[in-house]
C-alpha cells in the first residue's frame, strides 16, 4: 500500500504521537530514563515496520500494538518491558524484522517474549489429521505458561483489543473469534485473576454470538439503571455512617451491576426472566488495611453489616482463609436489604481488590514488593501454576486432550475438601476420591484402595462435594491401572497416573527383554538385534519396547520349535551355523567357563565355592562368602537367616562375593510358599503358570487344603535369576484376588 501523504499523513502523525504520549503518561513518572528510551525505540521500530499497512477497520495498523501496550499498562499494571513487547508483538510475523534484530536491539528477555507471542500466532504447517488446527494453536499458547507468563498476559491484551474492534470483520470471522474467546481466553483470564478482562471478553463474545439477547439485556439494564442506583444509595447511606463510626479506613463503598453475560447465564441456569434476577448488582466494600490486619478488618466490616441487615446463613463465602487458586481473596455475604430484597456484599482490602481486578500482574507486584510474609493468595496461585506446568509437561497428550484437560481441570470451578486433620485441598468441581489422594501425595494416590467420606466408605470414583472430610484408604503396593484415567478428573492425577503407567510399562519392557535373552541362551541362540527384528516382524510389532512388554505380559509365548523356526528360517547358511548354534565342544567350553566364573569371590575367580542350602541364593541376590572348615566357601544371601550370626561371630571368615553381570544358562534351585483362599482349580492354575506360561521346571510341589477354607504349601522351582523369580511370583499372585506368594528361605 502506498505511504500516506499530505494532510492525511499529518493527521495520522498527530494521532499517532497523541496515542504514544498517552501511553507514556500511563507508564507513570517514576520509570527510569533507560526504560523510557527502550519504549521509544520499540515505538519507532514498530511504527516504521507497520507504516503503510491498515487493519480491516481501515485504521493504521500501528494503532493496534499501541492499544495492546496501553491495555497492558492501564488494565493489567504491567511495566516497561511488557510495553516494549506489546509494541513489537506482530513485527516478526508480519514484517521483515527478525528475532535476531530484536535481541540485538532490546536484549534476550524481550526476544524470548516476542518469540513466544509469534509461536502462538503461527499455525503448525503439518497438523495430524486427528488434531484440530485450532487446538494446536491453543496448545502453543498454553505451553508458554511454562516459560514467561508475560507472553500470556500480552496475548490476552491483544485478544481484548481484537474483540473491541471486531465489528469490522466478516460475520464468520466474528463468530470464530468470539467463540474462541469464550472457549478459552475468558476462562484463562479468570484463572489468572484478571476479572475486568474476563468480564469484558464474555460480554463482547455474547454481543457477537447472540446480538439479539445481548441488546435485550443491555436495554433492560439501562432502563432499570435509575431504580437500581436509588436502591443502592438507600442500602449504602446508613452503612457508610456505621462504618465511619467504627474507625475503619474505608476506601470505597459502591454498587456494581453484574455483567450481561453472568446475568444471561443465571437466567439460563435458573430458567427465570430478567425481572426475577434480583441480584443483578452487588455492593462492594473496600477497606485500606495493613497486611497483618486485612482479615480482621474484613471480618469487622462483616460484623457491622450483619448487625444492620439480616444475613443469609447459607450464603457466606470465606475466601479470606482459603483464597481461590487464582489468588482471589474476599469475604462474600448475602443480606436482606430494604424492601425485602437479598443483596450480595463483597468485602475486600485494597490489596485484595487490586489482585481481584488485575490478577497475576498485581499478585507479582505485591509478591516482589519486599514483604516477608507469604500470603494465602501467593500460595494458592503458586500451587495452581505448578499444576499448570505439570499438566503442560505431559508430552503424551494430543492438542485436543491438552486443551480439554486444561479447561476441565484448571479453568473450572473449585471445591474445598478437608483431611481428617483439618488440612484443606482445593480441587475442581466434580473431582473424585482418587483425585484427592493424588492431591495429597503421589505415592498415596498410587496405593489408593478406597476412601471414607464423612466417615462413610466409598469407592475411588465417588465424586466429592464442597466441605467433605475425606480419609484415603491404601494398600501396601502400587495399584495404578489404565482404568484410573477414566476415574480421575484433575490434570495432576491424570498426569501422575500416566507417569506411573509409563514407568511400569518401561519396567515390563526391560523384564520382557531379559526373559527373551534368557530364552535365547537356553536354546543356544545369539541374542542380536537382527534376531529380535525377525521376531518383531513375525509378531507384527514396529516398536521394540511394545514387543518386549508383550513378552513380559505373556501375550507372546515362545517355545523352542517356534523360536528356532522364526530365527533360523531361510536366514542361516550352513557355514553360519557354528556362529548361531555353538558346537557341542564350544558349548561345553562355554558352560565350563560360565560355571567357574558365575560368582566372583574376592580377587580370585577360581576359588571353589558352593551355594548355601539355608537361603538358596540366585543371581541378583546380594551375597557374601563364608570360609568353612573343609568345605571351601559357602555363598549366602545377605538376608540369609544365618547372616547376622555368621557376620557377628565369624567376621574374620567373611569375604566379598558378587555375581557376574552377563547372565547364566544354569537354573538355580529355590522355593516359594503359597497360601490363600481355597478355590476350585487353584492348584492347577498355579502349576500351569509355572510349567506352561513361564516354562519353569518344578522340583517338587507340596500344597494342601485346610479345614478353614484356605490352602497352603511349598513349591521348589528352578529359576535363572532374581528377576525371573519375581516375575514368577507376580504371575501366580495374579491368578486370584486372595493369594499370597513369597520366597521361602
Amino acid at each position: 500500500m502506498a505511504l500516506l501523504q499530505g494532510p492525511v499523513y499529518e493527521a495520522y502523525r498527530t494521532e499517532l504521537l497523541k496515542r504514544y504520549k498517552h501511553l507514556l503518561r500511563s507508564l507513570g513518572k517514576n520509570i527510569p530514563k533507560e526504560k523510557i528510551k527502550l519504549v521509544r525505540d520499540a515505538f519507532d521500530m514498530a511504527a516504521r515496520a507497520h507504516e503503510g499497512t491498515v487493519r480491516k477497520s481501515g485504521e493504521p495498523y500501528i494503532f493496534h500494538p499501541l492499544a495492546v501496550a496501553e491495555a497492558a499498562v492501564s488494565e493489567l499494571g504491567l511495566g516497561a518491558t511488557s510495553v516494549v513487547c506489546a509494541l513489537l508483538h506482530d513485527v516478526v510475523e508480519d514484517t521483515d524484522i527478525t528475532l535476531e534484530d530484536i535481541e540485538h536491539r532490546f536484549g534476550k528477555d524481550v526476544a524470548n517474549i516476542i518469540d513466544g507471542l509469534t509461536k502462538i500466532s503461527t499455525v503448525f504447517e503439518n497438523v495430524d489429521k486427528d488434531h484440530s488446527i485450532q487446538a494446536e494453536n491453543f496448545k502453543k499458547m498454553l505451553l508458554t505458561l511454562g516459560d514467561d507468563l508475560r507472553v500470556i498476559l500480552i496475548k490476552l491484551c491483544d485478544r481484548l483489543h481484537n474483540m473491541r474492534t471486531l465489528g469490522s470483520v466478516s460475520e464468520n470471522t466474528k463468530l470464530k473469534i468470539a467463540s474462541e474467546t469464550l472457549f478459552i481466553y475468558a476462562p484463562l483470564a479468570h484463572r489468572l485473576g484478571l476479572n475486568a478482562v474476563k468480564t469484558e471478553m464474555e460480554d463482547l463474545s455474547l454481543k457477537f454470538t447472540n446480538p439479539t439477547l445481548y441488546r435485550e439485556i443491555s436495554d433492560k439494564l439501562a432502563d432499570t439503571k435509575n431504580v437500581r442506583q436509588r436502591y443502592v444509595k438507600e442500602f449504602i447511606d446508613p452503612l457508610k455512617n456505621e462504618l465511619e463510626l467504627s474507625g475503619l479506613n474505608i476506601v470505597e463503598i459502591k454498587g456494581r451491576p453484574k455483567s450481561i453475560y453472568s446475568i444471561v447465564k443465571k437466567m439460563e441456569k435458573q430458567q427465570i426472566p430478567f425481572e426475577e434476577v434480583y441480584d443483578a448488582f452487588a455492593i462492594r466494600v473496600i477497606v485500606d488495611s495493613p497486611l497483618f490486619l486485612e482479615k480482621a478488618d474484613c471480618w469487622r466490616v462483616y460484623s457491622i453489616i450483619s448487625d444492620m441487615y439480616r444475613s443469609h446463613t447459607n450464603r457466606l463465602r470465606d475466601w479470606l482463609s482459603h483464597p481461590k487458586s487464582n489468588g482471589y481473596s474476599a469475604l462474600h455475604t448475602t443480606v436482606l436489604g430494604p424492601k425485602g430484597r437479598w443483596v450480595e456484599v463483597q468485602i475486600r482490602s485494597k490489596r485484595m481488590d487490586d489482585i481481584a481486578e488485575r490478577g497475576l500482574a498485581a499478585h507479582w507486584r505485591y509478591k516482589s514488593g519486599g514483604k516477608s510474609v507469604s500470603t494465602p493468595q501467593d500460595m494458592a496461585f503458586d500451587n495452581w501454576l505448578d499444576a499448570v506446568k505439570e499438566t503442560l509437561s505431559n508430552s503424551d497428550l494430543s492438542a485436543l486432550d491438552l486443551v480439554s484437560e486444561f479447561r476441565t481441570s484448571l479453568l473450572g470451578e473449585e471445591i474445598y475438601i478437608f483431611t481428617p486433620r483439618g488440612d484443606v485441598k482445593a480441587l475442581p468441581a466434580g473431582s473424585t476420591a482418587l483425585d484427592f489422594a493424588f492431591a495429597i501425595h503421589t505415592e498415596l494416590g498410587k496405593r489408593t484402595l478406597g476412601a471414607k467420606v464423612n466417615n462413610k466408605l466409598v469407592s475411588i470414583q465417588s465424586s466429592l462435594k464442597n466441605g467433605d472430610i475425606v480419609e484415603i484408604l491404601t494398600t501396601s503396593k502400587n495399584r495404578v491401572t489404565r482404568d484410573w484415567l477414566d476415574v480421575a478428573k484433575t490434570a495432576r492425577a491424570k498426569s501422575k497416573i500416566r507417569e506411573a503407567l509409563k514407568a511400569e510399562r518401561t519396567k515390563k519392557a526391560a523384564q520382557g527383554r531379559l526373559i527373551l535373552e534368557r530364552l535365547f541362551r537356553k536354546h543356544q541362540l545369539q541374542f542380536t538385534d537382527s534376531n529380535i527384528k525377525k521376531l518383531m516382524h513375525h509378531f507384527k510389532y514396529q516398536v521394540g519396547a511394545e514387543f518386549f512388554h508383550s513378552v513380559a505380559e505373556g501375550q507372546i509365548r515362545l517355545n523352542r520349535e517356534l523360536l528356532l523356526k522364526i530365527v533360523l528360517k531361510k536366514t542361516v547358511e550352513p557355514n553360519d551355523q557354528a556362529e548361531t548354534l555353538p558346537t557341542k565342544a564350544n558349548s561345553t567350553a562355554t558352560n565350563k567357563r560360565k560355571k567357574s566364573d558365575q560368582i566372583i569371590i574376592g580377587d580370585d575367580y577360581e576359588m571353589p565355592y558352593a551355594l548355601s542350602k539355608c537361603c538358596h541364593p540366585v543371581p541378583g541376590d546380594p551375597i557374601f562368602g563364608f570360609i568353612t572348615v573343609g568345605e571351601g566357601v559357602k555363598i549366602h544371601r545377605t538376608t540369609c537367616p544365618n547372616a547376622t550370626r555368621l557376620m557377628s561371630q565369624y567376621g574374620y571368615r567373611i569375604i566379598p562375593a558378587q555375581w557376574r553381570g552377563d547372565g547364566y544358562q544354569k537354573a538355580f534351585d529355590t522355593a516359594i510358599a503359597v497360601r490363600g483362599i481355597d478355590d476350585v482349580g487353584i492348584v492347577s492354575r498355579i502349576t500351569d503358570i509355572i510349567s506352561k506360561d513361564m516354562e519353569v521346571n518344578m522340583k517338587s510341589i507340596n500344597i494342601s487344603s485346610n479345614e478353614d477354607g484356605t490352602f497352603g504349601g511349598k513349591i521348589e522351582v528352578m529359576i535363572y535369576d532374581l528377576l525371573h523369580l519375581e516375575q514368577l511370583i507376580a504371575k501366580i499372585k495374579a491368578t486370584h484376588k486372595y493369594i499370597e506368594v513369597m520366597r521361602e528361605d
